[in-house]
């Protein structure tokens, strides 16, 4: 296995201060099969590398170690207003909320504050 998906995925993981036990829940991917690639005991499949990049916020490419930017900051990549891009960040660490702004480009963060509090007045009506 290349070195390089070794230290990026180790670095992005501190970067965004993430342990395997979170990126195991973020994943779905079993805690002892991110330890077993971050220890080079195995080579992650290609389905397991897009949800590791996407949990991670990351490109699958940059990942695995070609030469392709690091798509980890929200606000240098898709999101136009950096505000909306941190909050963006914050809901897509939701699993409620997560695929709700995937396409939501141009919504300000009060908007996307508004759709969720919303979405949690509609959920608490029907408890």
């Amino acid at each position: 296995m290349s070195t390089q998906f070794i230290n990026r995925l180790k670095n992005v993981m501190a970067e965004h201060k993430i342990t395997q036990t979170e990126l195991a829940k973020r994943t779905g991917i079993r805690q002892s099969s991110i330890s077993d690639w971050l220890n080079n005991r195995y080579e992650p499949k290609q389905d397991k590398v897009y949800l590791l990049a996407n949990a991670l916020n990351v490109s699958p490419a940059w990942l695995l170690g070609y030469d392709e930017s690091n798509t980890s900051n929200p606000a240098n990549g898709y999101y136009d207003d950096p505000e909306a891009a941190e909050f963006a960040e914050y809901l897509r660490t939701r699993p409620g909320a997560r695929m709700l702004f995937s396409a939501a480009k141009d919504m300000s963060k009060e908007d996307m504050e508004e759709t969720v509090k919303y979405i949690e007045f509609l959920k608490s009506k029907h408890k």
